[in-house]
């Protein structure tokens, strides 16, 4: 159980008015309270190569690695994972069902109304999942909304259901599903021409899909929606947030970083100057 203080933070994450009374106390005490009990919940979905469960039960992936090493750095010895899906980490974080989002969750405006962020560890662009050949061409979102007869499997909560209907895609055309997991299967069995998700994630998906499917190299699409990836906490937490942020600045891009996100496909190129407050900012 956490402490009556716990209790009121998360009360006032539930109400508004009283979270404007209680914002400074409650951002003071979930870090005093990290601290005091050496340990710190992290909210994340299965999606390889950023958050997932190993088959031994072990959580891995870049977002839960970087926890480890930061709050080790803090002091905190026991990180305690909360699988949950995608579209439900934003409201489980201010339910206070764990202490902040790891799970490469991107940076955007509509989602700085909601949480905050550390500055981003990673940029990232996009790619297709498509069944071996690609049989319908599909290599844009354009390409999807000019063919009415195609489908995009697209995981529930993230950036891309936006994208994807700024594009021209027809609701009836998008496939909202929970997990990568049910991308991969809506593609190998036919119910979606094309899945949408990091190039990274993709590419993982169709190593584990075999011959069946591929990941395409030539999507085009609008450089501005590369995604930056970062954690997230609740607006309260900002103390919480400054100080794994101010230990983040002092080792991203050193070689114990590189070295820590290196099994996860993540390497010098991937490291960005951007700051939360200007992907918050963009419009």
């Amino acid at each position: 159980m956490r402490t009556s203080s716990r209790t009121r933070r998360l009360l006032a994450g539930a109400t508004a008015l009283v979270g404007l009374s209680l914002a400074g106390i409650a951002s003071a005490d979930t870090l005093d309270e990290i601290r005091n009990e050496s340990q710190v919940s992290i909210g994340y979905a299965n999606e390889n190569p950023f958050a997932y469960t190993e088959l031994d039960g072990t959580v891995t992936g870049e977002s839960p690695q970087i926890v480890r090493q930061i709050f080790e750095r803090m002091g905190i010895e026991t990180i305690k994972p909360v699988l949950t899906e995608w579209g439900s980490l934003i409201p489980g974080l201010r339910a206070g069902r764990f202490d902040l989002i790891a799970a490469g969750m991107y940076i955007t405006p509509e989602r700085c109304k909601q949480v905050i962020f550390t500055d981003p560890h990673y940029r990232l662009l996009d790619t297709l999942l498509v069944a071996e050949g690609n049989p319908k061409n599909l290599r844009s979102y354009e390409d999807i909304a000019n063919n009415p007869d195609a489908k995009l499997a697209i995981m529930s909560g993230t950036v891309n259901l936006g994208y994807a209907r700024e594009a021209g895609i027809k609701d009836s055309q998008i496939l909202q599903v929970p997990n990568t997991t049910a991308q991969l299967q809506a593609v190998r069995t036919g119910r979606a021409d094309a899945a949408i998700g990091t190039q990274l994630t993709m590419k993982g998906l169709a190593e584990k899909g075999g011959d069946g499917v591929e990941a395409i190299d030539d999507f085009k699409d609008d450089p501005s929606r590369a995604g930056y990836g970062a954690l997230a906490f609740r607006p309260e937490d900002k103390a919480l947030r400054d100080a794994v942020n101010a230990e983040l600045k002092k080792w991203l891009g050193s070689e114990e970083h590189l070295q820590t996100v290196a099994p996860f496909g993540f390497d010098r190129s991937n490291l960005t100057d951007k700051t939360a407050a200007e992907l918050c900012a963009a419009s």
